[in-house]
């Protein structure tokens, strides 16, 4: 088991709420880069142990992280993937992943702001799974071993540039610049008791909005793998949003304001607080 987290840019493994540097760690200087400690995700699990009996370089709590994959090549979002929000939205099942992408430049770090691009920005509570090896068309059954881990995603959505237009614009409404917070560690699969339902939820302001379990996955972490990796390949690093359950802000009639604090939180993970400030909106034409 092993939990990698991003301290001012360099890889490091958290154990018992402090943080050991990967690179010094395991003496090799490629695994400063968290990219590539993702690359070896296969190794962490050896290096984790090493933790019990080295000197911690600082605690958690008071570090500053930034997100445990900085740099992914690709950013997979799935829609209406959660029973309970296809029906607030009063939406048909869809056959297959609702797929889009997030532009990779909108990831950033669990505690960092979210300014705000305008008066109709919501908020989306997502396990993210982490691909950890090149992937190419998988088996379901096999398609575990394929992630490195989990972490914990906000699929910050401005509504209406999603919805500006037929068809709908989601990657551009997904992707201005901090609308993918994750964090606060990249967690191993073998972490979870079961990896198929884990609870997750998401305040604002002190509101609970969210709270489900991922056993209400449409289309689970391994059917996403599969089938994603049926159409492209999928490299170390690669990020897969796998939806959000009901209590967006859009059914709500309820989107975020300047002051607003979200939490966002799942058993094992952890969870992630990002304030919201004022932004700047699209060119208006």
């Amino acid at each position: 088991m092993y939990r990698l987290v991003n301290v001012d840019g360099r890889a490091a493994l958290e154990d018992d709420g402090r943080w050991f540097d990967l690179a010094a760690l395991s003496g090799d200087p490629a695994l400063a880069d968290p990219m590539t400690a993702v690359a070896r995700a296969a190794d962490l699990h050896g290096l984790a142990e090493r933790c019990a009996a080295a000197g911690a370089d600082g605690t958690v709590d008071g570090a500053r992280l930034g997100p445990p994959v900085p740099r992914p090549r690709q950013v997979f979002g799935i829609g209406l993937n959660y029973r309970d929000h296809v029906a607030e939205g009063g939406m048909e099942r869809p056959p297959a992943p609702l797929t889009f992408t997030k532009f990779p430049s909108c990831i950033v770090g669990p505690h960092d702001q979210v300014p705000l691009s305008g008066a109709q920005v919501d908020w989306e509570a997502e396990l993210v799974a982490v691909i950890g090896t090149r992937t190419t068309a998988v088996p379901v059954d096999e398609a575990w071993g394929a992630v490195a881990g989990l972490m914990l995603g906000q699929d910050i959505s401005d509504r209406g540039v999603q919805f500006t237009g037929s068809p709908a614009q989601f990657c551009l409404g997904k992707s201005f610049a901090a609308y993918g917070p994750v964090g606060p560690a990249l967690v191993s699969v073998d972490s979870f008791e079961d990896p198929d339902d884990i609870g997750l939820w998401c305040d604002v302001s002190g509101e609970r909005m969210q709270a489900s379990r991922s056993g209400l996955l449409l289309f689970p972490v391994p059917t996403l793998v599969a089938y994603l990796s049926s159409v492209t390949t999928l490299y170390p690093g690669d990020l897969i949003f796998t939806g959000t359950p009901s209590g967006v802000g859009m059914a709500r009639g309820r989107f975020l304001v300047p002051g607003d604090l979200v939490v966002t939180g799942a058993e094992v993970i952890g969870e992630l607080r990002n304030p919201c400030v004022a932004g700047r909106g699209p060119l208006a034409l």
